[in-house]
């Protein structure tokens, strides 16, 4: 019944998404009318957003941290793939949608380019019939089924500046954004000058500062 009003993709796309294949599965009829919106919306954003085919990858700086988090979620979708974890796939799929969504002005239709071609191949065994039928569409190929499994590009998923919360005596008082390559100087300077920071310093001596890399700055006073 489900199949002749909403189609098989749909059907597919809920059954995998709903849970693992080695667990029960609680079937809703609300999830079959979210599927079916989720692939709805990507039949018209893949529709309008055919303009960048046979172009250069050239991704204007706008839009790397874009890029950055659709070969995250695709390095992610892939590892799960291998696990055939096929709920997280399908969620990996919703967020590249998302990303691509937000990604607009000059430039966005190359990354657009590039990302519904990996959300086609990621969602070609799960959603089958309305992937091979947008592959062939937009002039990816003839069989989405056949084309090359997406790989992550290593270039992607390189930061140009890292977020690091920052403590004072262990309580969170701020985040800062400093280079990737930044000095412990550099980012102790950083951490020193954050506004709140400062008001936790007032009439304080500073013991030492711990930088833990990659994650936070402690501030140690008294």
């Amino acid at each position: 019944e489900l199949i002749e009003k909403y189609g098989a993709d749909t059907v597919r796309l809920f059954t995998m998404f709903a849970a693992p294949p080695e667990q029960s599965l609680e079937w809703n009829d609300s999830g079959v009318e979210g599927a079916h919106r989720f692939l709805k919306r990507l039949w018209a954003f893949a529709q309008e957003h055919q303009t960048a085919l046979g172009q250069p990858l050239q991704i204007v700086p706008a839009h790397a941290d874009a890029r950055r988090e659709l070969h995250e979620t695709l390095q992610q979708a892939l590892v799960d793939f291998g696990k055939y974890q096929f709920n997280t796939v399908v969620a990996a799929c919703m967020k590249i949608m998302n990303i691509l969504s937000r990604a607009e002005g000059e430039g966005s239709a190359v990354l657009h380019n590039e990302g519904i071609a990996i959300l086609l191949r990621l969602l070609g065994p799960i959603a089958p019939h309305i992937s091979h039928s947008l592959w062939q569409e937009l002039g990816y190929g003839d069989n989405v089924l056949l084309a090359p499994w997406p790989e992550v590009d290593p270039a992607a998923l390189v930061r140009d500046s890292m977020d690091l919360v920052v403590q004072v005596n262990g309580k969170l008082r701020g985040q800062i954004s400093v280079p990737t390559g930044a000095s412990k100087e550099q980012i102790e300077q950083a951490a020193l000058a954050e506004e709140k920071v400062q008001a936790q310093l007032e009439g304080k001596t500073i013991v030492k500062i711990i930088v833990v890399p990659g994650r936070l700055i402690n501030v140690v006073i008294k």
